[in-house]
């Protein structure tokens, strides 16, 4: 009873790089909030909706168990990230090191924070990548636009219902809190669409270059 080895191309170890740098670089630089045209967002806006993408693009190719542990494996990155950070805060700083305030405040989540973050990253992500699963099945593997589109509205709907209240009730009012999740929202689903054509040619790409395409015809969604 050989235990069965599971095997990783070299593009799997790539794409799941990327998709790791780019949740970790999100979360530390979206403590800048930025306006532009009116709308207001968090610098990490700008970085997110790549890992969505690279979710969508995990599920298609090589199907949800897969990206289930993509999803779990850019947890624990980011639980390691966030200890390194505690830890750096923590150490006593020598006399030549002025800028500790400001350390702190980039640096140093709030647990609020860091709980909201938690949950809905992982809430958006399951919920994105079981919704590409099951609509891939039911498709038969087609309308991959409607498809990746589809999943990110759940997902991404999701994430910012649940991230957004979380971190801003108590400091900021209502009103603004929804608006909040209103542009972040359309920015993150109007960068998707953008990005759709650029998904298309990484999923064809990626599929041929593994020659492999999945579906998860009997698949349980267990997310442990």
């Amino acid at each position: 009873n050989k235990m069965k080895k599971e095997n990783y191309s070299k593009i799997f170890i790539i794409l799941c790089a990327i998709n790791i740098s780019c949740l970790l670089v999100s979360n530390i630089i979206t403590v800048k909030t930025v306006s532009i045209l009116g709308l207001i967002f968090t610098a990490g806006d700008i970085l997110f909706p790549i890992t969505y993408i690279l979710n969508d693009v995990f599920t298609e190719v090589y199907g949800f168990n897969k990206s289930k542990l993509i999803i779990w494996l850019s947890f624990f990155c980011n639980i390691l990230m966030i200890i390194i950070f505690r830890i750096t805060i923590l150490l006593p700083a020598s006399e030549t090191f002025e800028i500790q305030d400001e350390l702190v405040n980039v640096l140093g989540s709030t647990p609020r924070i860091l709980v909201a973050s938690f949950i809905s990253f992982l809430v958006g992500n399951f919920a994105n990548s079981i919704v590409m699963s099951k609509m891939k099945v039911k498709t038969k593997g087609k309308y991959l636009a409607l498809r990746t589109i589809g999943s990110t509205l759940i997902g991404e709907g999701l994430d910012t219902i649940i991230f957004i209240p979380t971190v801003f009730i108590g400091s900021l009012d209502l009103k603004t809190i929804l608006f909040l999740i209103i542009d972040t929202y359309v920015l993150k689903v109007l960068l998707e669409v953008i990005l759709t054509p650029v998904t298309y040619k990484v999923v064809g790409f990626i599929k041929k270059k593994e020659n492999i395409d999945t579906f998860d015809n009997e698949q349980k969604y267990k997310i442990f």
